[in-house]
């Protein structure tokens, strides 16, 4: 017996029209909460005013849903870019290191563990400047 498996298993299922279910749900929810404010606000301040200050909302979940960048949707790419904007001025790339940095968006040290990285770098560093030491002597 044959079966098929799916190649690309990280592609969302289109259910309507061009849209995922992912889309839809957050187009539903921000055009509904559009049309909330819409409905509020449409006897105060009259239909123009009420659709000028519900159209943001509206906007806003068009932008979350439908965005991709890079195969990336709107907040992985968002967080991606903070995280470039915190990190760019102090990574660098070198050759045989990983290419994370301590600094992490949403990472919270506490101050005892803060404690303890601080003496795990110090003994690096000691034991870095005594392998550079055996190696001149080499």
């Amino acid at each position: 017996m044959q079966y098929k498996i799916p190649l690309q298993i990280e592609n969302e299922d289109i259910i309507v029209a061009w849209l995922s279910l992912r889309q839809l749900i957050i187009m539903m929810v921000w055009g509904g909460l559009g049309y909330t404010v819409f409905k509020n606000m449409e006897p105060k301040v009259g239909g123009t005013i009420a659709a000028m200050l519900a159209a943001p909302l509206v906007l806003i979940g068009i932008t979350v849903a439908l965005t991709k960048i890079y195969e990336m949707t709107f907040l992985p790419a968002v967080l991606n870019y903070i995280r470039l904007s915190l990190n760019a001025k102090s990574r660098t790339w070198s050759v045989w290191t990983d290419s994370f940095s301590d600094l992490e968006v949403g990472y919270v040290i506490l101050p005892s563990q803060e404690k303890e990285l601080k003496q795990n770098v110090s003994m690096e560093s000691k034991m870095n400047e005594e392998i550079s030491e055996k190696i001149n002597k080499l």
